[in-house]
């Protein structure tokens, strides 16, 4: 099968495959089972998948349920926080190496009710269908890839702004748990509950502290130190000129995998304008709130110009036992990526560029861009 053809069916571009018939119902009644006629193929695959995740879901909560409920975190996680299109996959990559931690990978992430029965087999049976790289750059994608957590919870409570990019005509009422200010409380409570559950099915599978890396949490920091107190954070950060052209290359490639309703395609440069603004304020509020020692901050320039420095900068500023033992496995990784393309963006126009300077001249201003 082609690289193409896989990007076009691949399941695992649509988070919502792994859903139950239960939530699919759920998120189609929040919407007003608004499907635009364009995706009705879409929503009927993902209608059929249900039924079988469904089913799964019982067989897993039988065999595994109490084991879950009872599990205990392995340790305080490791959060790697950063703006989409920042360089947060990379630094996830690099630390998911270290034997010493467990992650979420791409299965588990879009399977959260099911993993623990059928990630063996499913990660056998349809390897064929997932594309050798990401549909918005060249990096490597497998099953059992680091993934981005916040998919998991998403599915089991939907309190997280994805289900916006499927359902773009909702996108303001999803958008909202982004930071989660201003919410209820009650489903504040509802995605706190969601994610511990999701992180002790990841705990079962692997029992050691997590490295977690989700974009959305960098406008958490509160609500992340409300339930792990003594969780280390690291944040990435890139040039915000490069990073709004990413995102708009982003929205133009993978997002077309999951929407359920027509985009506003004339209005998407400022929902990633207003969306890294209301990030970034909730990040330089927050990150006051991490206690000294456990928060370390790096430039992706640097990272790519030095990865394994600088990442033994960050065990050391974190306080991270094992660099020694874990720095050859990173070296013979880092060795691999020799090839890597990295994408390529021409300058933006300038009234671009005044946008981008004016909406987030706090972060040119923190990281001296």
């Amino acid at each position: 099968m082609s690289t193409a053809l896989k990007h076009r069916w691949s399941l695992g571009h649509n988070y919502l495959a792994g859903i139950t018939a239960e939530a699919w119902w759920r998120l189609l009644q929040e919407n007003r089972f608004a499907v635009d006629p364009p995706y009705w193929h879409r929503a009927a695959f993902v209608s059929v998948l249900s039924l079988m995740n469904s089913w799964y879901r019982r067989k897993e909560e039988r065999l595994h349920g109490e084991a879950v409920a009872r599990t205990e975190l392995a340790g305080p996680p490791l959060f790697v926080l950063g703006h989409w299109r920042s360089g947060t996959t990379h630094l996830h990559n690099l630390l998911a190496l270290d034997d010493q931690f467990a992650f979420a990978n791409t299965y588990q992430v879009v399977n959260p009710f099911t993993f623990l029965t059928t990630e063996a087999l499913n990660t056998r049976r349809f390897r064929k269908l997932l594309p050798d790289t990401r549909p918005m750059d060249n990096m490597a994608l497998s099953f059992d890839a680091p993934q981005e957590d916040e998919f998991g919870p998403c599915l089991a409570c939907f309190r997280s702004l994805y289900p916006g990019i499927s359902f773009p005509r909702s996108l303001d009422h999803y958008e909202r748990y982004l930071t989660f200010r201003g919410v209820p409380q009650a489903e504040i409570d509802e995605w706190k509950a969601a994610f511990l559950w999701f992180l002790r099915k990841l705990t079962v599978k692997n029992p050691r502290p997590l490295v977690l890396k989700s974009p959305p949490h960098t406008a958490r920091i509160r609500l992340l130190l409300e339930m792990f107190p003594e969780a280390r954070f690291v944040h990435i950060h890139r040039d915000p000129y490069v990073v709004f052209q990413s995102f708009q290359h982003y929205y133009d490639t993978a997002c077309w995998y999951t929407y359920l309703q027509r985009p506003d395609l004339d209005g998407l440069d400022e929902v990633i304008l207003r969306r890294y603004t209301a990030m970034y304020d909730a990040y330089f509020e927050e990150k006051a709130l991490i206690p000294e020692g456990r928060l370390h901050e790096v430039a992706f320039t640097d990272l790519e110009k030095d990865p394994v420095g600088e990442t033994a900068a960050l065990y050391e500023r974190l306080g991270l036992p094992g660099f020694a033992r874990f720095e050859p496995t990173l070296r013979r990784y880092v060795e691999s990526l020799g090839g890597y393309q990295k994408n390529r963006y021409h300058g933006l126009p300038d009234a671009a560029r005044e946008r981008v300077a004016r909406a987030w001249r706090r972060s040119f201003e923190a990281w001296g861009y």
